[in-house]
């Protein structure tokens, strides 16, 4: 009997459309701060139901670009879960605010508005909320923090395409900030990402002119910034991409249900979906004993896996220095790190790959 490709955790989408656009757009000579940029920006900010938006270079530079919109620096806490990736802790520390970590809750993954109580300051000058996994944070966090006047950045980077109560992820923070890498529920052919703004129309111009070395002219430069600009292939490629974003979270939902359906017997932890949310799925979590043996034996069935993430942010060494760079500092999170591995869920994946993660899954 042949052996069969490994399932793998993700596989890119590329078309005839990328294709000619790439060739369109490289043929004209206009490479940067074009027409594709303008509309991608533009229809990025409708989808999601924001005042307006600009695409940046990536997801972790758009963190600090919000940051900088809303004057967080030296001296200022910015309150963040500890169980995300990297970025949206150290992009706290780069802008030279210190991050203040907080737990998740137990059953969502996000932000735990008890722990966020808690963690509240003097100091505290924003919050940034990740929808991690494509799990929309509660509507809680949002209400609480404008009753406190705090801004909140939605860290969407998992989240395209997520809803919650009808409402979609990006419309619902001061600013939301999405990242286009190639493993994310949409792309850009490369690094990319996007910043977008709820409150004021005017954070969309003070965000445009940072991302563009400041500038109000093409000598003028009014105030700091620097160059986090997105080229327009990237753009062109991420608006064609847009447009099958929808059947992409639909198809995620389809895995996501059959996965659910076949594991909710099994002595694993499964996820769960918050009321009134249409999860994007970016990943799908368990939480299983023996993680190591579970990896081995998925591997062994010819599955890949992932952990997202193995190492909580407060425990990083970058962090080490940290007041909370402690084990037993936020022990559900530092639990759950222990626990946790993903398992292939991306849009592409074919019926007969999903069945073999299901008998591979259930044979454990």
């Amino acid at each position: 009997m042949p052996q069969l490709d490994k399932v793998p955790m993700g596989r890119m989408f590329i078309d005839d459309e990328m294709r000619e656009t790439t060739l369109r757009i490289l043929n004209s000579g206009y490479w940067i701060k074009g027409p594709e940029s303008k509309a991608f920006g533009a229809e990025w900010a409708e989808y999601c139901g924001a005042l307006g938006g600009v695409p940046c270079s990536n997801g972790s530079v758009a963190l600090i670009a919000a940051l900088h919109a809303l004057d967080i620096g030296p001296g200022d806490e910015v309150i963040v879960p500890s169980h995300t990736y990297i970025a949206s802790a150290t992009c706290i520390s780069m802008v030279g605010a210190t991050p203040v970590f907080v737990e998740i809750e137990e059953e969502y993954y996000t932000l735990d508005l008890e722990s966020l109580k808690q963690a509240i300051t003097s100091k505290t000058k924003c919050i940034i909320a990740v929808h991690l996994y494509g799990q929309p944070t509660a509507t809680e966090i949002f209400s609480y923090a404008e009753e406190r006047g705090i801004p909140v950045i939605e860290d969407a980077a998992q989240a395209h395409g997520a809803s919650l109560n009808g409402k979609s992820i990006g419309s619902f923070g001061d600013i939301a900030t999405f990242s286009f890498f190639p493993s994310k529920n949409m792309a850009v052919g490369g690094d990319g990402g996007a910043i977008l703004a709820n409150k004021s129309i005017d954070l969309v111009q003070k965000i445009s002119t940072f991302i563009d070395h400041g500038r109000s002219d093409k000598y003028r430069n009014d105030v700091l910034g620097t160059n986090f600009r997105l080229s327009e292939i990237q753009c062109g490629i991420g608006r064609i991409q847009l447009k099958q974003l929808d059947q992409w979270v639909s198809r995620r939902n389809q895995i996501a249900m059959k996965y659910l359906d076949a594991f909710s017997d099994l002595d694993i932890i499964i996820p769960k979906i918050r009321d009134g949310a249409n999860h994007a799925w970016h990943q799908f979590v368990l939480r299983v004993n023996n993680r190591d043996k579970f990896i081995k034996h998925l591997s062994n069935h010819g599955i890949s896996t992932g952990i997202h993430y193995p190492i909580p942010c407060h425990l990083q060494p970058v962090f080490s220095n940290h007041p909370q760079g402690k084990k037993g500092a936020l022990q559900f999170t530092e639990q759950l790190c222990d626990e946790i591995v993903s398992i292939p869920v991306f849009p592409l994946l074919t019926d007969e790959e999903v069945e073999r993660v299901i008998v591979a899954v259930s044979s454990f």
